[in-house]
């Protein structure tokens, strides 16, 4: 832990991204997040990239400001042919989020990465961190889960581009629609984070963890991609999703009417997934009507509540079981 009176979040809570308070009424929020290629297509890799690395941002509720690109490229012809395709994905999801690249760095490497440095500024009372969730809070997830068992079936070759496409929007999705909503119902709103490669359980854990409480899950309500359901259950799971199966364990308890596929795309490892919001059950209903008044590819679903609990357990039922 970093001991200095500005530095109101660090790594310590394993939060989404730093804050440091720059005056009375501005932070600044700082985060970083790069990868190798999720999907064939370049301008969809770099958009999404970008949207994955703003993403830490709008989970704290941070306007963005800036970015710094973060590049390792193989330098043959071909690779470099795409890169521009690459920048100008990412270049494009900036703009969207309103926030300029002022630069970046690059190195040479046999395995392709791309991603940013991303800057962003809050009022240092509006932090939304992770450490707040309160029992009686309703769990709120902002887009449908399922990425990584549907990227690793197209590296099968168990699924076409085509069939990827919902994803991929899913994907290149700023989540600044779903910040706002977020805001919409301010104080009401104890904790949130992104559901990224931790998966949704890993994810949500660390906001249990940091609020000392633990939480019910009712994984028929979590929204899915098209396809992921009978993916997984045809064995598409990628090894980050089988990794975080082994580390979520300890802490998750499953209901024994929980089936196998269920158990798999809960700790499906995202890429630029959505928002998972810990909101009084006052602020509710009016936060899922605005996300709802979003439209696709935002998904509106409560699927738990935070409960009493210093332990920080997952607790997942089936409804009526």
């Amino acid at each position: 832990m970093v001991r200095d009176a500005r530095v109101l979040v660090d790594a310590a809570t394993r939060d989404d991204a730093a804050v440091f308070q720059l005056s009375e009424d501005r932070a600044l929020v700082a985060t970083v997040d790069f990868f190798a290629p999720v999907v064939d297509n370049p301008y969809d890799f770099g958009a999404i990239a970008a949207a994955n690395a703003f993403s830490d941002l709008y989970a704290m509720g941070a306007t963005p400001l800036l970015a710094l690109n973060i590049l390792a490229w193989p330098r043959n012809a071909e690779m470099l042919d795409l890169l521009g395709d690459v920048m100008r994905g990412g270049a494009d999801v900036a703009r969207a989020a309103g926030a300029l690249i002022l630069g970046g760095h690059s190195i040479d490497d046999p395995e392709p990465k791309y991603g940013m440095v991303a800057l962003g500024e809050v009022h240092p009372q509006k932090v939304i961190s992770i450490a707040g969730a309160r029992p009686g809070d309703r769990l709120v997830l902002t887009k449908a889960i399922g990425t990584g068992v549907l990227t690793t079936a197209l590296k099968r070759d168990l699924v076409t581009e085509r069939d990827l496409e919902p994803a991929v929007a899913s994907m290149r999705t700023l989540n600044a629609a779903a910040m706002g909503a977020m805001r919409s119902v301010g104080d009401a709103v104890h904790a949130a984070t992104d559901v990224t490669g931790f998966g949704l359980i890993g994810h949500l854990r660390n906001i249990l963890t940091a609020s000392r409480v633990s939480a019910r899950v009712l994984p028929r309500r979590v929204p899915l991609l098209p396809g992921a359901r009978d993916l997984a259950a045809r064995g598409a799971v990628p090894g980050g999703t089988e990794r975080n199966r082994t580390a979520t364990e300890p802490f998750t308890d499953w209901a024994s009417s929980v089936d196998e596929v269920d158990r798999v795309l809960l700790n499906d490892a995202q890429t630029s997934g959505g928002l998972l919001i810990a909101v009084d059950s006052s602020g509710a209903d009016h936060l899922l009507r605005e996300l709802k008044g979003v439209g696709s590819p935002v998904t509106a679903a409560a699927i738990g509540e935070v409960v009493e609990g210093a332990d920080a357990m997952v607790r997942v039922v089936v409804e009526g079981k």
